[in-house]
């Protein structure tokens, strides 16, 4: 049976929220620099090595490191508090970001900015999971019971954060890459990254509560990633990874190809600009279907969008299918971090919230260095397979393993570790 909601829990009445704006305005400042780390690198090494399979490549050691890191330093978030990891992990990266630029203006052989790649994504901070675990804690978000009709209000406002982020940030990286020098995109990412990190881990009074390792409760050594839905939403959050990493340099080089390097920033902005009006819809609507359901749905309509991008030529009919490849985007995300409440004990939210954020950041590393070689090898237009083949994949292990899906209540163990709960539904 369909989990209803019966109010209309709406933006005005979340943002109403205590404390909620204490820590909503420097989570923004702070995960700016997110969306112009990939992109600033490629612009980067493309000019200077000429190459966009090395640009690609550079960029994906950096997601790969971010995506094997992340989820460690949820880990050590919950375990520890937000503002224990972050401070020193904003001022590793801002030293990492500035190695790799200088070796990259140095003319620095591959391997060198690799190396320098790892530190660079391994700190990257993840500000957005502890955003969202800090929702989770302001709404007394719990597993095994019914979310509050505002989580989903909060994912969506969440997904909107973050696509307004991503259509600001690329943009910005390009400009500044273009318009300014090769290098501006990634001194600015650093800089944001040190200022905004600064003031979020300030914030004190609204991060959740650190779960004392000495407590004795059982959930104090259990990983999120022991809970089964967990390892099929980070699978299913690997394809929208292939999605973003295969748009960002598909675009880059269709533009190029064109002759309109500058159509990048505008095509990629349409793609993002998407996702955030979709996240907008469905933070404002009163759903009737359980997030599981939304979650293949929206899943479907991102493979069958993405499914076009190889064949389109022109930039109208680009920006077009990229809106709605965009606009497919959003339900599905918001529905995966929706699903993360019920799943997932408070202990290990954070944890839950950096494996999906990592499995993006593994996905769109794969896809950026995959279309990066395509695009060299045979054009833009082979690049754009990637997201199609990505989220085809993503599609299947969702719809197979759709039933690992189901939060638990009091009464069923569904990982070791992790508690003792029965199954809720959710459709």
């Amino acid at each position: 049976m369909a989990s209803t909601v019966t109010d209309r829990p709406g933006y005005g009445q979340l943002l109403r929220t205590p404390g909620a704006w204490t820590f909503l305005l420097p989570g923004f400042a702070a995960r700016q620099p997110f969306a112009m780390l990939t992109i600033g690198i490629v612009l980067l090494v493309q000019h200077t090595t000429g190459s966009y399979g090395s640009a690609g490549a550079v960029a994906a050691v950096t997601g790969v490191s971010m995506a094997l890191f992340a989820p460690q330093t949820g880990k050590l978030a919950d375990r520890f508090g937000q503002r224990a990891v972050l401070l020193p992990g904003v001022l590793v990266h801002a030293a990492s970001v500035s190695v790799l630029t200088a070796l990259a203006l140095a003319d620095a052989p591959l391997w060198a900015m690799f190396v320098a790649a790892v530190p660079t994504g391994a700190s990257v901070p993840q500000v957005g999971p502890m955003v969202r675990a800090r929702w989770a804690a302001v709404l007394g978000a719990a597993p095994g019971r019914e979310a509050s009709p505002l989580m989903s209000t909060a994912a969506a406002f969440e997904s909107v954060t973050d696509e307004f982020t991503f259509v600001i940030g690329p943009v910005l990286a390009t400009a500044l890459c273009t318009g300014v020098h090769p290098a501006a995109g990634l001194i600015t990412e650093a800089a944001l990254t040190l200022i905004g990190g600064l003031l979020f881990a300030a914030q004190r009074r609204t991060q959740p509560a650190v779960r004392n390792a000495d407590s004795g409760t059982s959930q104090r050594h259990a990983s999120a990633l022991s809970v089964p839905g967990v390892r099929v939403l980070a699978v299913t959050f690997l394809g929208i990874g292939a999605v973003f990493g295969g748009m960002q340099v598909s675009l880059t080089a269709f533009a190029e190809e064109i002759g309109r390097p500058g159509a990048n920033g505008l095509l990629y902005g349409v793609f993002a600009a998407g996702n955030m009006l979709a996240g907008i819809a469905c933070g404002a609507i009163a759903w009737k279907s359980g997030p599981r359901r939304r979650l293949i749905v929206g899943y479907v309509a991102l493979t069958v969008t993405a499914s076009g991008l190889w064949a389109v030529h022109s930039v109208p009919l680009l920006a077009g299918l990229g809106l709605l490849v965009g606009l497919s985007i959003a339900p599905a995300l918001i529905s995966g971090y929706t699903l993360v409440e019920a799943l997932v004990p408070a202990s290990a939210r954070t944890e839950a919230f950096t494996w999906l954020t990592g499995s993006v950041a593994l996905g769109q590393a794969a896809a950026v260095t995959v279309a990066g070689q395509l695009a060299d090898a045979h054009g833009a237009a082979t690049g754009f397979l990637v997201p199609l083949v990505g989220t085809v994949l993503a599609l299947i292990t969702l719809v197979s393993l759709r039933s690992r899906l189901v939060p638990a209540a009091p009464g069923r163990t569904v990982a070791r570790g992790i508690g003792h709960r029965k199954p809720v539904t959710v459709d």
